[in-house]
Order: structure tokens, then sequence, then C-alpha cells
């Protein structure tokens, strides 16, 4: 296969990163996939986090807990981090170095078992406790970041674009990780891999720290205000967004329903279906790599009827997906699946982004994301736990199915509440 039959965005992905920038936003978009690159490398490690502790011994609320403790400080944080980057000026040194943060937590949980000893487990819990607060600046910073390198024309393109090389990356890892871990003692296959993961970090903070804001792309707010003030503006600043208001209701409720899957998928994979750990690294590889072509399924699909088509498709077939894992029997149909949710995970990530920044005011851009991250990190926090500890008492299975329905009435109330309606008609897609 030539590079002229490779889909739309591949080419456009591999263009970006290959050819020799001419303007201030091909620089950027080259920094933006790259530093994609950085975080796919370390998130084929991620894959294997929780399933790192259950094979520790870690019992299904510490795994839950894995999940939830981010969006503990998040929902306590994200409105007031929110406002405070709203009034930063150099909002790239505060993106470069949390993720950097974050991404080298992966490899101390490699070399805390060299001094940890039986304490292991709770040593990594304390761990990812501390990486929360710059995941919360993170998932903020990112997002104002990528709307003012792209602007509502390229936002969408730049995105599929990035989210496309980080997939292949990912896919790549994750076979590699998984091909290595089960050719390796345990537990220093896992810790090597995790402390080999920090390059990948390094990689992501030297071309992140070289994105540069194109002049208008983040207007600072001068108002100086102490940091709980921001809680008393939510009111404000839902009252004056509509559409942003609607679209955080629906989307708590779908959100809490994925989040509830999250730590019942690896407990489903080792606990019931009884994965080694390559046919884990398979299953995530697999999910991965289809996302090289659905983001430009998609693209091409938002492009011709609507990003609300998309929205809804995308969330029937994520609701769908806990259902087929559950009556499944087999490793070979957990990697299918795999491959479906990869599918969808790709128009859901595309058209729930873009949606976030084209329904909030510029102005109110800063403490809306905050607001939108608090609902987000509520839901990631409830919903793993009720998952887990429920499940110690009904079943994996049965929770598994819970969640579903969750994803359904999500889905349900994108549809009911128009939500991506009045983006179609006047904005149309990125």
């Amino acid at each position: 296969m030539t590079l002229g039959q490779l889909p739309r965005t591949i080419r456009g992905a591999f263009r970006t990163v290959t050819t020799r920038p001419a303007s201030l936003y091909e620089r950027n978009a080259r920094n933006v996939m790259i530093d994609g690159m950085g975080v796919g490398l370390v998130t084929g490690v991620a894959t294997f986090l929780s399933v790192f502790l259950i094979r520790l011994g870690a019992s299904n609320l510490q795994v839950g807990l894995l999940t939830a403790m981010p969006a503990v400080t998040g929902a306590l944080l994200a409105i007031p981090i929110g406002d405070f980057i709203q009034r930063r000026s150099n909002i790239i040194l505060w993106y470069a170095r949390s993720r950097l943060w974050v991404l080298s937590s992966y490899a101390l949980t490699g070399l805390i078992p060299f001094v940890a000893g039986n304490r292991t487990i709770a040593a990594i819990i304390v761990i990812w406790a501390l990486a929360t607060l710059p995941q919360t600046m993170v998932n903020l910073t990112f997002t104002l970041v990528m709307s003012a390198v792209a602007g509502p024309e390229k936002r969408m393109a730049l995105m599929s674009r990035r989210w496309t090389t980080l997939g292949v990356v990912n896919a790549l890892s994750v076979a590699l990780v998984g091909w290595t871990l089960d050719r390796m003692r345990f537990p220093i296959n896992y810790q090597a891999v995790f402390v080999a993961s920090f390059l990948g970090g390094l990689l992501s903070y030297y071309f992140s720290t070289s994105i540069v804001l194109p002049e208008g792309g983040h207007v600072p707010s001068g108002e100086r205000r102490r940091w709980y003030a921001a809680f008393s503006g939510m009111r404000r600043t839902l009252a004056a967004q509509r559409a942003f208001s609607r679209f955080v209701a629906a989307q708590f409720v779908y959100r809490c329903g994925m989040s509830m899957a999250i730590p019942l998928f690896p407990l489903y994979w080792v606990r019931i279906a009884q994965a080694s750990d390559a046919s884990i690294g398979l299953i995530n590889t697999v999910s991965s790599g289809v996302l090289m072509i659905a983001y430009a399924l998609w693209i091409a699909a938002s492009r011709r009827r609507g990003e609300r088509w998309v929205l809804l498709v995308c969330g029937a077939g994520l609701a769908l997906y806990p259902v087929l894992v559950a009556f499944s029997g087999e490793v070979w149909q957990l990697v299918l699946l795999g491959g479906m949710a990869g599918i969808f995970v790709a128009g859901a990530d595309l058209v729930l982004f873009d949606l976030l920044i084209a329904t909030c005011s510029p102005e109110l851009r800063g403490p809306s994301v905050g607001l939108y991250h608090t609902t987000s990190y509520i839901a990631t926090f409830a919903a793993p736990l009720i998952a887990t500890a429920a499940a110690d008492r009904v079943g994996i299975i049965p929770m598994l199915l819970v969640a579903a329905g969750l994803r359904a009435a999500g889905t349900v109330l994108f549809l009911l509440l128009g939500i991506g309606r009045e983006v179609d008609v006047s904005v149309g897609v990125g």
C-alpha cells in the first residue's frame, strides 16, 4: 500500500510529522503529534497498571481506587484550577511540566517494589494519589492548548491526527510490553517496562514545551480573586451557556457508564477469562490499532452526517460493548470486541472534545472546562468504586450490564437534549 492509498487522516498525520513545517500552525501541529507519540509510548504501559496490582494481590476495591483517585482531586480542584489557568499567560509551561510529572509516575511505580516490600500495593496507590494534582492540570490545560493551537476550523482535524499517531504508537507499545512481560519473571518484568516508559515522558516533555500559541490563542483574564471564589461563579457559567449546560448534564450520565466499566474489564480478563499478559496486550493492541483507521472514518462521517449523528452512533456502540464482553467466553472474542470498542471510542473522543469547546464561550472557557472536568471527575470517582464494591457482592458480569445501561441512558440524553444540534447547524465540523 502506498502513502496515497492510506486514509486521508493517516496521510495528513504522516506528512505533518515528517514534512519540514513552514508556518507556526504547522510547527505546532508537528509538536502536538510528536508529544502525542510520547504519550502513546507511556500509555501502552499504563494499560498494565491495574493488571500489575491485580497480580500483586490487590483487592477489587484497591483496583477501583486506582481508577477513582484522580477523580477525587479533579472533583475538588478542577474548577479553581480552570480559573487559575484562565489567568495564566504561559499555559504551555503548566501543561508540559504537569505532563512530565504524571508520566514519571510510571517510572516510580517500577522502582518502588525495590524498597516497599510487602507494602508495594499501598505505595503504588500513594504514588498515583500524588499524581492526581498534575493530572488534573494536564486535563484542563490540554483542552485549552489544543483549542488555541488549531482554532474552530482545524480543531477536529488536528485532534484526529494527534490521536491517530498516539493510537499507532500505543498499539505498538502495548504489543511490545505484552510480549516482554511474558518473557521475564514477575515482578521484575513489570518493573522493567514501567521504568523504560520514562523515555516516552521525556519525548512528550521536549515537544510539548516547543508549542508556541498564536497571538490571541489564549487571552488571560486580568481578574484577581481568591481560589475558592471560582465555585461561586458556577451558576453564572451555566446560566450564560444553555447549550453547554445541556451538554454537561448528558455527558455526566454517559461518563458514569464509561467509568464504571474501566476497572471491570481487567478484572474480567484476569479472573474470568483467565487471559495471559500477552493476550491482554493483544486486546489493547487491537483496540488502539483500529484508531488509525477509525479517526479517518469518523472525520468523513462528521462532514457528511454531522457531529450529532456520530455522537449517537458511537454512544450506542459503546453501550453495547460491555454487554458483549459479559457474554463472551474466549480470548479471541475479547480481541475482536476490543477492536469494535476502539472504533466507537475514536468517534466519541473526537466529537465530545469538539462539542466541549464549541458550546462554551471563549471568555468563560477556563472556568467552563474546569466545570466540565469536575462533573467528569465525579463520575470517574464514584462509578468505579461502586462497580468494584458491587462486583464483590453480585459479580463482575452483572456490573458490566449496569455500566452498559448507564452508557445507553447517556446516549438517550444526548438525543433528547439535542446535543450537537447547534454545532452542526451553526458551526459545522472541524
